[in-house]
């Protein structure tokens, strides 16, 4: 399979070594609050004693008439539920109420509130999917490995999986304004059609950020205009000194996106193969990450 070498002929001398891809979002570091102490005479809380009733007997029904498709009336939910029917007359008011629930002819319906839960629920589950699948093959390629995709006109970097032995690379230039630079960009606008490219570099134009990187837009988009469909898209210290990295076009349905590896430059005659290796991966798991990647 073809590749795209897109390091210039003559190195330069480099400055300080930077960093290249974009970390994981880091996480605020958690405030510890004190646990207030409970009055001496207090007694100790149980089970029983820490549970909400009445939000208890509302799931209850939610769950239950997540179970009728065509709706239920309120009381065949009593009953079902083993709720006193004007008990299960208020819940349900209040279920309407905030849309957890809709009533249309006497018949109750999950509500937008929550088939909200349930979208969000499965987006999780997706995005959870995909953070696994990076994992493994984090571990067993031996490189941190990124997830991206071009949407909404932008680059964005949507999950980075890395370790202490194959850690990521920061970014030091602005991630979105330099696609150019970086093999993740290179490779989601390469997917993109002339006028597409053209608009993307009207807003983010070309900029040499180091000795190695692409000089203007139009030498960029000649580039891009060489780069086959299919193949690694790789580049040598374009957007980071010290850096290597390569990136596999994905497109599924209208989404661009591409999974991409990053390797110190001392390593980068580790780089093609690793590339390849990722590429097989993907190939093996594109059916089962369709959707997962839609996110």
């Amino acid at each position: 399979m073809a590749t795209v070498d897109t390091a210039p002929a003559g190195p330069h001398a480099p400055p300080t070594p930077s960093c290249s891809c974009p970390p994981p979002a880091q996480r605020p570091p958690t405030i510890a609050v004190p646990e207030q102490p409970l009055p001496v005479d207090a007694p100790a809380p149980s089970a029983a004693t820490t549970l909400i009733g009445s939000v208890q007997r509302a799931m209850r029904l939610l769950e239950t008439v997540a179970t009728h498709g065509y709706g239920a009336p309120a009381k065949q939910l009593a009953r079902e539920t083993g709720l006193a029917l004007p008990t299960t007359y208020h819940l349900l008011r209040t279920l309407v109420h905030e849309g957890y629930l809709r009533r249309e002819k006497g018949r109750f319906f999950l509500g937008d509130a929550a088939e909200r839960l349930g979208s969000s629920g499965a987006q999780q589950k997706r995005r959870s999917e995909v953070a696994a699948t990076l994992a493994h093959w984090r571990d067993s390629i031996g490189v941190p490995v990124y997830y991206a995709m071009y949407r909404d006109g932008e680059i964005e970097v949507m999950c980075v999986s890395d370790s202490p032995e194959a850690p990521a690379v920061e970014e030091w230039a602005d991630f979105r304004e330099t696609g150019h630079a970086h093999a993740i960009g290179q490779c989601l606008l390469s997917q993109l059609d002339e006028d597409a490219r053209r608009d993307h570099l009207a807003r983010y134009p070309v900029q040499s950020i180091t000795p190695y990187s692409v000089r203007d837009n139009d030498a960029l988009l000649r580039r891009l205009a060489r780069m086959p469909r299919t193949g690694p898209v790789v580049e040598r210290q374009e957007y980071a000194l010290g850096t290597v990295c390569a990136a596999i076009p994905i497109t599924v349905g209208t989404t661009v996106a591409t999974m991409a590896m990053s390797l110190p430059a001392h390593q980068s005659d580790r780089l093609l193969p690793a590339a390849h290796r990722l590429q097989t991966e993907i190939g093996r798991h594109l059916g089962t990450l369709a959707l997962s990647i839609s996110i």
